[in-house]
């Protein structure tokens, strides 16, 4: 890895100033830009064959140009990503539609994808359905044959462990779920101790809405989850994030605790993965999207803290609104920028190269064009400095 490039802070805030995308004086280092490699696209209107009606909570007024409900299943707003051994990738569904009150006819389910950089197209090959078939889940269900819809779950990261088994982290509860390679549910939901979202019927809410299990990194020996929430749990200083270290054999949380430290409080993760055993990949991004984003970032979070602030120490490895594209591959000049709401899905592929892909929201978010729904998108970028990852996590499938 080169050595960093050391600024006064004076510096950085010339250089942020001055340039478009530049790193801001918190970053730790102005990195080189990323560069992208591939990009590949899945059309928002694609949706499940012969599967069941979805979005009638939605009304029937026009989004974004698309008119609810719809009579299939949509393949849209993935939030976690997982690389295969065949060059296809098992993506996670969202919950659905944005809520839990409108999502109750959206079925939670693992897309398997096969994108093609060469074309610039994504093919949907198969996917998992989510189910309790053994009554695992203590509450009620939205639907008696128990198959998983949104409105139980709010699925928002994805992990596969030895067995090719499937832990999933969630933002009701907040909950670990563990999945078999069937998606039927192995146990119940695992709750983070003290912290209560405002669904979980077990406690009094200290966690706000659609903030918790952002982020689920595997450890590179296979042995624990470090699972990240969103948001902030009241109590906690504005804008930090608890990172919970969680034990697969035992089944039970550690103890050990970091804190992630967003820039602002306003901001939001989008995914955390393991890059070895102290460092991890983490998307921070704006609620913002289109002409009005500001920040969709790339970090290296490194948990030994060297600073010795009680937060994780950040580094800035990709900008995602000022990415390089010297072969015009996105199609919009030597510039390319990744403006979406929600970014939340990133793997590793090699010691320099990551994917990283949108969940589009379907049919809300238009950051791409205004007034039409956005697609999904997947690209791979070639960072400036290699990551020096753990040699087990390259080799994950």
């Amino acid at each position: 890895m080169r050595r960093p490039l050391v600024l006064g802070l004076a510096a950085l805030a010339l250089v942020a100033a001055a340039v478009p995308g530049a790193a801001s004086p918190t970053d730790r280092h102005a990195p080189g830009r990323a560069t992208l490699t591939g990009f590949a696209s899945l059309p928002a209107l694609t949706f499940v064959p012969g599967s069941e009606p979805s979005g009638a909570a939605l009304g029937t007024a026009p989004v974004n140009g698309v008119v609810p409900p719809f009579a299939d299943q949509p393949v849209q707003g993935f939030s976690g990503v997982l690389r295969n051994a065949d060059g296809t990738y098992d993506v996670l569904s969202d919950n659905g539609f944005g809520t839990k009150a409108n999502s109750a006819d959206f079925l939670l389910r693992v897309q398997r994808l096969a994108p093609d950089f060469r074309t610039g197209a994504v093919d949907v090959v198969g996917g998992t359905t989510l189910t309790d078939p053994h009554g695992h889940v203590p509450f009620a269900l939205t639907r008696p044959d128990r198959v998983l819809t949104g409105s139980d779950f709010d699925v928002e990261s994805i992990q596969r462990a030895a067995d090719g088994t499937y832990w999933i982290g969630d933002e009701f509860g907040p909950y670990l779920l563990h999945f078999d390679r069937a998606g039927r549910l192995l146990a119940p939901p695992v709750p983070l101790p003290g912290v209560f979202a405002p669904e979980n019927p077990a406690g009094a809410a200290n966690l706000g809405g659609s903030k918790g299990f952002e982020g689920l990194a595997l450890s590179a020996d296979g042995r624990t989850l470090d699972a990240l929430l969103e948001g902030t749990v009241v109590g906690d200083a504005p804008g930090s994030l608890r990172l919970n270290e969680f034990d697969l054999a035992r089944g039970r949380y550690t103890g050990a605790r970091w804190t992630y430290q967003l820039d602002k409080p306003e901001h939001a993760i989008g995914d955390a993965i393991a890059v070895d055993r102290n460092r991890l990949l983490v998307i921070e991004r704006d609620g913002a999207q289109g002409a009005d984003a500001v920040t969709k970032k790339v970090y290296l979070a490194d948990k030994r803290d060297r600073d010795r602030d009680g937060k994780l120490d950040k580094t800035l490895v990709a900008d995602l609104l000022d990415i390089a594209d010297p072969r015009r591959l996105g199609g919009s000049g030597e510039r390319f920028t990744f403006p979406f709401t929600t970014i939340e899905d990133v793997v590793i592929l090699d010691d320099r190269t990551i994917a990283v892909l949108n969940d589009n929201n379907f049919p809300s978010s238009s950051g791409r064009t205004p007034g039409k729904p956005d697609d999904n998108e997947f690209i791979t970028l070639r960072l400036a400095d290699d990551l020096d990852a753990d040699p087990r996590v390259l080799r994950r499938r």
